[in-house]
């Protein structure tokens, strides 16, 4: 997904919580920078700083950063000579959505929980197997054409 141009991301909404990988094919990889660094931050205040050297591909730079909780992701490039690509002093601000917690499944019977499926696994089999034999033997007991074995005869 391209958000602005030449910025682009591998995911069409930057989701809390999150990875993201970003691909920079802007002014500093047109001008031939051997390398770029992204340097980033979330929020009004740019917190949680952090700069990360970007791996250059024949489209460009690219690199993962880990997205936090926040309203925004901010960032802006800088090369090995100290020059920036900040958006003309404005930087690149891209907006965090939130998880929404009514998506996300809260099952009781989950992975979290291995003894009660283990549980409800053996009463589904259990009740199967009864179903099964009544629905088997129940008519023939009924019609009288249930054989029993030799041995409980003799017996």
């Amino acid at each position: 997904m391209e958000l602005v141009k030449n910025i682009f991301f591998n995911t069409d909404k930057l989701i809390e919580n999150s990875k993201v990988k970003i691909s920079y094919a802007g002014k500093l990889f047109q001008d031939g920078s051997e390398e770029v660094f992204i340097h980033y931050g979330f929020g009004l205040n740019w917190d949680n700083l952090g700069e990360i050297k970007m791996e250059k591909t024949e489209l460009g730079f690219q690199a993962e950063v880990e997205l936090i909780s926040s309203e925004t992701f901010n960032l802006c490039f800088r090369n090995e000579n100290n020059e920036w690509d900040n958006n003309n002093g404005e930087n690149y601000v891209f907006p965090i959505e939130k998880v929404e917690l009514s998506l996300v499944l809260q099952d009781e019977n989950s992975l979290d929980n291995p003894k009660r499926l283990r549980k409800s696994y053996i009463w589904s089999k259990k009740i199967r197997l009864a179903i099964y034999k009544v629905i088997t033997y129940l008519p023939k007991l009924i019609s009288g054409n249930y054989k029993r074995k030799i041995n409980d005869i003799d017996q």
